[in-house]
């Protein structure tokens, strides 16, 4: 007869695994109920599980998206005044020559034209320079105005239909001039940007932005 085997065997018996070994170590852990590793998987997801799964997608979404950035930013040139100063210079002068030739035109009647004319002019251009602001992005076209009371308005540049800009002969010479803008955005259909300064090459960009957006769209449809 061979050797028999013990009924009971030991902890430190090789045959058993470490969770033999643990439940004969510890008898009273062998009598708790084991937890089922499916039951978490079995389990409903909470309303907030589902919130959270849903701003993780949409951030996914987001990042699939090519970043924006901006190409150009620029606002009334002080070059478009340069024949409004031109002008007043000749006025102020042709004034104080009058007022030596004609006794009817005082010199204070003088003067008081010259201010009136000089403020009126810098008022105008302050207003033109600090009242408008553009700036051209990958994505968009945003121009702010007002003084006081800033409004801020958009334009996807996917929206614009049609670029040009014309020029003056003294805003040909100074490289300044206004760009007409028309879009199907429902705010600003036409749009015009005065006293750019480097025109022909800001509706350039303004034009070259505008296809890349569009056949860039054009791909993204394609494809999915």
């Amino acid at each position: 007869m061979s050797e028999s085997e013990p009924l009971h065997p030991s902890a430190d018996d090789p045959r058993f695994g470490d969770e033999t070994r643990d439940a004969a170590s510890n008898p009273a852990s062998a009598n708790m109920p084991q937890a089922s590793p499916s039951a978490d998987a079995t389990r409903p997801a909470s309303p907030r599980d589902r919130f959270e799964q849903q701003i993780a997608s949409r951030r996914d979404n987001l990042d699939d998206h090519d970043p924006e950035e901006t190409l150009w930013s620029g606002g009334y040139s002080s070059k478009a005044m340069t024949g409004w100063w031109i002008v007043l210079i000749v006025l102020s002068i042709a004034l104080l020559v009058g007022c030596f030739m004609f006794t009817q035109l005082t010199l204070v009647m003088t003067m008081s034209i010259i201010v009136i004319m000089w403020v009126f002019v810098a008022g105008n251009y302050a207003r033109m320079r600090l009242g408008y602001h553009y700036e051209l992005t990958s994505q968009r076209f945003i121009h702010k105005t007002g003084l006081l009371s800033r409004r801020s308005d958009r334009i996807e540049v996917i929206d614009i239909d049609d670029v040009s800009y014309e020029q003056g002969p003294v805003q040909r010479l100074l490289g300044v001039g206004t760009i007409h803008i028309t879009s199907s955005d429902r705010s600003d259909p036409e749009l015009s940007l005065v006293g750019i300064d480097k025109v022909s090459q800001v509706a350039g960009l303004i034009d070259d932005v505008r296809r890349n957006e569009r056949r860039r769209r054009s791909l993204h449809i394609e494809s999915i």
